[in-house]
């Protein structure tokens, strides 16, 4: 856990106006700087940077925050990731006490880079013309192979290992599985060998891990990914994100396929918003990519074949119980995304994506064309399909809903689908977590501050119902003020799970959140009030201290023809608020009479 008080030290110390510039060109307007936002498209600037209060904000879409919540977003990290990334730069020891595995993970990536960088350097010498003569064959042009940092490991034994050897970093080579102790004898021997090298990179771009593919040898398996370690993690990572970044964030969307070549065809021809799985499993882990990466809608673009068909069921339990907006494309029968994107350009591509169907619609029509007019026999032959799908959907509003959709499909009533379907069922969130009074919280350095009440019941909602995150419409997450309670959101939404995220929390937070989950519904639709309830208020709240503020810049404003031109953005401003503000009552209405509410903090 890292301290609270180091978080504000990153806040404090970081030149925001430096860090926002490395991406966005801005130019100085009286206290303060202009420029075109980077999560909006927009040909006047409206993204302010106000260095003074150590934040920004964009009159156009809304987007604000602190250098943690810009990095986070514009980068696609993590809060913690966020903040330790900052950290370094500034040289600010966050948790070598707290965490013994910085470290570690400090080593892992030093010794990705030099192998990244081995790789790469070997394939464009002669030792690398046997991979580059399939990279041709693949239709991977030169400039694209240098674009994904393509590379080469030779048929040898002990070239990568003897580098690290050289550069002292053999024991960091040997965590990360890039080299292996030999079985008999001193020394060690290089894991991967004749594979042409696709980096795996985390969403800013630095490699973490590797794809290689065998090439010019017949032993081993097709493809060989690296091991898992602190730095890596296949259910967390979306190959190609790195540089599918910004067109996910401009078109809101994403295209999902399941090899690294399908991937790099399609960014080839000009369809930049591609990621592929690094495994078989689409997991919670990775729809959080695409949630940070703003994508709101994915498409599946798969083979046409059986495994093609296949892959839409696998990957339909993970997609309906996130409540994503999913679409379904296949290829023409034989054809890969890569070979296809090669014959039919980005237009055929643009024309295959957009005649894709509705990922339920596409499911039901796959297992069982005929509909109602289908025999008793295949019908439950559908069902019996069907149930790893509906066994992934945990209780709520979506399982009813793919229920009733399925006994439309199918002619049935809806309790019967049910209870044709019913097999282990999800469980269902906590709705507290236990604790053991016996283990005495880590003595902070200084004291906590107490959470705001309704900024705690915003995570609490969270903690209990994870969905609720993506419901979030007016971003009321990068709003929040207390470090604690994002640190919470953070640990839980990352996979580590609710009592794991309290148990890393201090002592005020802990008391913050389960006062909060007292106070609130249990579960579905009240909750779901509940929670819209909060984010109004917390929204609603925050427009109002910054139109307080304009209307205290601004009182003493002695005619039209005086104003100097940060008077004239604060009037804009503040207009741009009140629609804001009109906009958010209007589409977080409160609950319909008879729901309950949770109480009001004091």
């Amino acid at each position: 856990m890292i301290p609270e008080h180091k978080i504000q030290e990153v806040l404090e110390r970081v030149d925001l106006v430096g860090l926002i510039s490395r991406h966005v060109e801005l130019k100085k307007a009286g206290r303060e700087w202009k420029g075109r936002c980077p999560f909006h498209q927009e040909k006047t600037p409206s993204f302010y940077v106000v260095p003074e209060k150590h934040f920004y904000f964009c009159h156009g879409c809304r987007a604000s925050g602190d250098a943690v919540s810009f990095v986070q977003r514009y980068l696609g990290k993590t809060f913690l990731d966020a903040v330790r990334d900052l950290a370094r730069e500034l040289g600010i020891d966050l948790e070598a006490q707290q965490d013994p595995g910085m470290r570690e993970r400090q080593q892992l990536k030093e010794a990705t880079d030099l192998a990244a960088e081995h790789f790469r350097s070997t394939l464009w010498q002669d030792e690398g013309r046997s991979a580059r003569a399939y990279i041709a064959s693949r239709g991977v042009s030169e400039e694209t192979a240098q674009s994904f940092g393509l590379g080469w490991a030779p048929n040898a034994w002990s070239t990568l290992a003897e580098r690290f050897q050289k550069t002292g970093m053999l024991d960091w080579a040997m965590k990360a599985g890039l080299v292996l102790k030999r079985n008999t004898g001193d020394g060690c021997y290089d894991f991967f060998r004749s594979r042409l090298m696709v980096p795996i990179r985390a969403p800013e771009g630095r490699p973490i891990a590797f794809g290689g593919r065998l090439v010019g040898a017949e032993e081993g398996p097709k493809y060989l990914n690296s091991r898992e370690s602190r730095l890596f993690n296949k259910s967390d990572t979306l190959f190609g994100m790195d540089q599918a970044r910004d067109e996910v964030r401009k078109r809101k969307a994403a295209v999902l396929v399941e090899g690294y070549f399908d991937c790099i065809g399609l960014h080839q021809v000009g369809v930049r918003h591609a990621v592929a799985l690094c495994s078989t499993n689409l997991t919670p882990g990775h729809m959080q990519v695409l949630k940070r990466g703003e994508a709101r809608e994915l498409v599946l673009l798969l083979d046409g074949d059986s495994a093609g068909i296949a892959a839409v069921e696998r990957l339909a339990g993970p997609l309906l119980a996130a409540g994503a907006t999913a679409r379904v494309a296949l290829l023409p029968q034989g054809d890969d995304p890569d070979v296809f994107a090669r014959r039919e350009g980005a237009e055929g591509v643009e024309r295959l994506l957009e005649g894709a169907q509705p990922l339920t619609a596409y499911l039901f029509a796959s297992l069982l064309p005929q509909g109602k007019g289908a025999s008793f026999e295949e019908k439950m032959a559908a069902l019996e399909r069907l149930k790893p799908v509906a066994a992934q959907v945990p209780v709520g509003l979506v399982r009813s809903s793919l229920f009733s959709a399925l006994a439309e499909h199918f002619g049935w009533r809806s309790a019967d689908v049910e209870a044709a379907l019913r097999s282990k069922v999800p469980p269902k969130p906590a709705a507290s977590a236990s604790h053991d009074g016996g283990s005495a919280a880590p003595a902070r350095p200084l004291p906590e501050k107490p959470p705001p009440p309704m900024e705690a019941l915003y995570v609490a909602s969270v903690l209990r119902e994870p969905r609720l995150l993506g419901r979030d419409v007016f971003r009321v997450c990068d709003e929040l003020s207390h470090m604690g309670l994002r640190m919470a959101l953070a640990h839980a939404t990352s996979g580590q799970g609710t009592q794991d995220a309290l148990f890393e929390a201090g002592e005020s937070v802990k008391r913050a959140i389960e006062t909060s989950w007292r106070q609130l519904p249990s579960e579905g639709q009240e909750l779901e009030h509940a929670f819209f309830a909060i984010c109004r208020e917390i929204m609603v709240r925050r427009i109002d201290e910054r139109l307080t503020y304009i209307k205290r810049a601004t009182e003493q404003t002695p005619g039209a023809f005086d104003l100097t031109e940060e008077t004239r953005q604060l009037l804009s401003e503040r207009v741009e608020l009140l629609a804001l503000k009109k906009r958010v009552l209007e589409e977080l209405k409160p609950a319909s009479p008879g729901t309950k509410a949770p109480m009001q903090p004091v």
